[in-house]
């Protein structure tokens, strides 16, 4: 693991006394929750660009991709 920085979190004084009753260790549980709250948002971002793009390259018809690819094997 590279570089880290602290983090902290206030939690009910309950919660606290139930992880240490089940042996959680806060900073690892925390750490995953972030590890996929990023995930899901990085997924969220991709799945939001692709429909992005989908609907940018939807717009173009199929003679002009053919001629772009003829246009593009022409230059090499």
């Amino acid at each position: 693991m590279g570089e880290t920085v602290t983090v902290s979190a206030k939690i009910d004084v309950r919660l606290r006394r139930k992880l240490d009753e089940l042996g959680i260790k806060p900073s690892e549980a925390i750490r995953k929750a972030l590890e996929r709250e990023v995930e899901e948002k990085t997924r969220e971002k991709l799945l939001k660009d692709v429909d992005e793009a989908s609907n940018i390259l939807s717009k173009i018809s199929g003679e002009d991709w053919a001629k772009a690819i003829r246009e593009s094997r022409d230059e090499r």
